[in-house]
């Protein structure tokens, strides 16, 4: 009894390049084409590859100042009620809310607040922890952490078309081009 063997799904297309430049080259050649889902690989921080890909700017900054602000109404609104409310004492004939004495803890919660912000929106953001990537399965990615630069088309993109792409990555004259297979 045969049973047909399911159809593979593509992820994309992936180029291999050498230089960073040829990298932000292949990027901004790939948004004039009008290709859209697309992502980068790199060993290193390119600064004009963020512009090249098109990608909008993060919301973590927006993340952070919330999680200052809460944190340090929170410090405040702790130290408040246990002095003011839940136990109150006179201390040298100062009154309950003395908000000057509030000031450490209340900055002490704000730095807190907005770090654990951080790191939580870094994670949530950048869809961590991600043990598994399709293209962990293309062998020449193993490279991209040491010397190589990688620009992927997903298939998800409204404009991929397999022959297509593959042509168009085939001249950007990459060292490779590979499917990524999910």
């Amino acid at each position: 009894m045969a049973h047909d063997a399911p159809a593979v799904t593509l992820h994309g297309l992936m180029a291999e390049f050498d230089t960073p430049t040829a990298l932000v080259h292949a990027a901004e050649r790939a948004r004039l084409e009008g290709y859209r889902e697309m992502d980068a690989y790199s060993p290193i921080p390119v600064e004009e590859l963020s512009e090249a890909l098109g990608l909008r700017r993060t919301r973590l900054p927006r993340l952070v100042f919330a999680g200052g602000i809460l944190g340090g109404l929170a410090g405040y609104g702790l130290e408040y009620w246990s002095q003011a409310i839940a136990y109150p004492l006179n201390i040298g004939g100062r009154p309950y809310h003395s908000w000057p004495h509030f000031i450490p803890v209340t900055f002490e919660t704000t730095v807190l607040g907005a770090a654990l912000a951080a790191f939580i929106g870094m994670w949530a953001l950048n869809r961590l922890p991600q043990p598994y990537h399709p293209v962990f399965n293309v062998p020449a990615f193993a490279r991209a952490s040491v010397d190589r630069f990688f620009l992927c088309i997903e298939a998800t993109d409204p404009k991929f078309d397999r022959h297509a792409t593959w042509k168009f990555l085939e001249s950007l004259h990459p060292v490779g081009v590979a499917e990524v297979a999910p």
